[in-house]
């Protein structure tokens, strides 16, 4: 008798050397399956073209300012109002997200943030590009949180930290393009029209609401819990006993991380030309560090909140990010190759704190609330903190704007303070 095995025995186990298809550099992006990968394309787009967006306005204040004969003050009631905007807007599209899904609410905030920053472009006065800003702010609140929220729900909860912190990276993507075209229109074309052309390049979004349209789909489980509740769960779930404490705590991490980060995304390239005295190349060139760093803080940030946890995370970046503001206003008169070189970790500290909050905030809420509450807290947190950039817009006429920015370091211990009142949900499952 033959002892030869059967050939399907052969093949019965994989060999030793073969690794599951979600291990590797690329693992979390192989796991999130041919659905998943897609919508992380369009989220992917969809916040980079949102940061593009948001950018227009820091890159072009003291064209503003001349333009229009602003003060600091004023100039700072523009991310301001943006910002108070986009907790409207980002309330609003969670809601949506929970009622109508998470692609519609995607496609929605993207026309609504690229409609009204090139109308930006085509202010008389003060006043209306005020207007427009804050329009704009209603798409831009949404973005992010429906986008991470569309993602998240495709995520492993073993690699979950880092495919939403390579969502987050996108940002530093769109803030690099937004310096690019700043460079090249602002070296070429006199400034009295170079902001204006800043914001009439914002229609680019539009072109990314087509592919949404015909290629990505909500995940499947979010899709049942929304048909079997009937897209009617109210607004108001998120303040009831057992969310109540979630919200609130939430909402304070998100105030006090995004309070301390637009204080630097506004007024940093203000202060390298105001108070620095760079040139718009020189300038360009020094944003090129800040943004290096952002984007692999955020790649980082996404590895170490699967590693750490997500609150240990937090806490770590959330401490350098302040040190880094300290030591960054404090940089001496004439030593702007330190400038230069500290620009690297204050962008990389101030972004990888970012890379947690996709997927705790996901993880903090159940289904059927999760658009609501991820972009309510975020959004909440985004127009509280709005108030960071405008005090340092005042306190500029009196401090300088290097002195001022010392403010947003208050809003990083308010971050560390919030994680208090908040569970670890490293590794949980979404639903």
């Amino acid at each position: 008798m033959s002892t030869t095995p059967p050939s399907q025995a052969l093949t019965a186990h994989p060999p030793q050397t073969e690794r599951p298809a979600d291990d590797g550099a690329l693992g979390w992006f192989r796991a999130l399956g041919p659905r998943g990968r897609r919508a992380f394309a369009g989220a992917f787009g969809g916040y980079a073209l949102d940061s593009y967006d948001y950018f227009t306005l820091p890159l072009s204040m003291v064209a503003l300012a001349a333009y229009f004969g602003l003060d600091s003050g004023q100039t700072g009631l523009f991310t301001t109002v943006t910002l108070l905007a986009s907790g409207v807007g980002g309330a609003l599209a969670g809601v949506l997200a929970d009622r109508a899904g998470r692609v519609r609410a995607l496609m929605i905030t993207v026309v609504t943030y690229a409609i009204f920053t090139v109308a930006c472009g085509f202010a008389p006065n003060f006043e209306s590009l005020l207007v427009f800003r804050a329009l704009q702010g209603l798409g831009f609140g949404g973005e992010w949180a429906v986008g991470a929220i569309l993602v998240a729900e495709y995520a492993s909860a073993k690699h979950r930290g880092r495919t939403l912190g390579a969502i987050q990276s996108s940002w530093a993507v769109g803030w690099a393009l937004a310096a690019v075209v700043y460079t090249l229109v602002f070296s070429f074309l006199d400034d009295d029209l170079a902001w204006r052309v800043m914001f009439w390049t914002g229609a680019l979004p539009a072109l990314l609401v087509v592919w949404l349209r015909r290629r990505v789909q909500d995940a499947p489980e979010a899709i049942a819990v929304r048909e079997k509740s009937g897209g009617k769960t109210p607004f108001t779930a998120i303040f009831k006993p057992g969310l109540l404490r979630t919200t609130v705590f939430a909402g304070l991490l998100s105030t006090g991380v995004q309070g301390g980060y637009y204080t630097l995304a506004t007024w940093v390239p203000t202060y390298l030309k105001s108070d620095r005295g760079l040139s718009v190349v020189g300038t360009g060139g020094y944003l090129t560090f800040l943004i290096s760093g952002a984007f692999l803080g955020y790649l980082t940030g996404g590895y170490l909140t699967d590693r750490l946890g997500r609150r240990r995370n937090i806490w770590l970046f959330a401490l350098l990010s302040a040190v880094c503001i300290l030591a960054y206003a404090n940089i001496p008169d004439g030593a702007n190759t330190l400038l230069l070189v500290l620009g690297f970790p204050l962008g990389f500290c101030m972004s990888a704190i970012f890379s947690g909050f996709g997927s705790y905030l996901a993880e903090l809420y159940p289904t059927a609330v999760r658009g609501t509450g991820q972009g309510f807290t975020y959004n909440a947190g985004r127009a509280v903190g709005a108030v960071f950039p405008t005090t340092v817009g005042f306190l500029a006429d009196s401090w300088g704007v290097g002195g001022a920015l010392v403010f947003g370091a208050l809003g990083y211990a308010l971050a560390a303070l919030a994680l208090l009142g908040l569970p670890e949900t490293r590794g949980k499952e979404l639903a």
